[in-house]
């Protein structure tokens, strides 16, 4: 298991917790507006954490915080990552896991042996357009429609809290794209709409814009005509 970095104090990542980010290494996508490159394209030259310095530390804020976040890059295709998960519950903390949705395997398997609390699970963009805003092309990624699908629609079970969540970005995303993800994703629980920001560490700076407020609205009218819960994340 090697992880790349620890926020130890996050009040935005864990929905009403105060809780420590862990960040993982490597990734299966190359979305180009990717704001962990280093973490996607060169995790072999990112600093590693020991293990046991991360538990220690997690050892001495018990009682302060409340729970634990891992993200990456994509943490599901960490084979270490059920024993990571297990010692953190280990210490009494919640886990939540932010995914791509391309393992559906290893997500349910991880649900069902009651290691995770919560989920935040990346919509690249509709179906019919995964690949392109993934930075995959077809023969990179065969039947990636069908793996994220397959996880969108396990999470909606409500086996444990869950929310989709889109980083919009004004030369990938349409509301075209919404109009179809209202209809694919109807009824879930928690949509949240993120504001894209540029920055060096993006996979191709200077490269792509965000939508105004006024236009993350009008997508954020059309999945409330399916959805219930739908917000605005980075906006200022």
């Amino acid at each position: 298991m090697k992880i790349h970095g620890l926020q130890k104090l996050t009040l935005l990542d864990y929905p009403g917790k105060m809780a420590a980010t862990l960040f993982l290494g490597g990734c299966n996508f190359r979305c180009p507006f990717c704001h962990n490159s280093g973490l996607v394209l060169s995790p072999k030259q990112q600093e590693v954490l020991p293990v046991s310095e991360v538990l220690a530390f997690l050892e001495k804020r018990r009682g302060i915080l409340e729970g634990v976040c891992i993200t990456g890059g994509e943490p599901t295709l960490s084979g270490d990552l059920k024993r990571l998960i297990t010692d953190i519950r280990g210490l009494g903390y919640l886990v939540k896991l932010d995914t791509n949705g391309s393992r559906p395997e290893v997500l349910k398997e991880l649900v069902s042996e009651g290691l995770l609390d919560y989920a935040a699970m990346d919509i690249k963009s509709s179906l019919s357009g995964y690949e392109k805003v993934a930075g995959l092309s077809q023969g990179q990624a065969p039947g990636i429609r069908e793996r994220v699908a397959e996880s969108a629609a396990f999470l909606m079970e409500n086996h444990i809290p869950y929310e989709f969540r889109t980083t919009v970005v004004k030369e990938l995303h349409s509301a075209g794209d919404f109009r179809e993800i209202a209809r694919w994703l109807a009824g879930c629980s928690a949509y949240y709409l993120q504001a894209y920001r540029d920055s060096e560490s993006v996979l191709l700076p200077n490269t792509f814009h965000s939508y105004t407020l006024e236009e993350l609205e009008d997508f954020r009218a059309i999945l409330r005509e399916t959805i219930p819960l739908v917000e605005i994340r980075g906006i200022d």
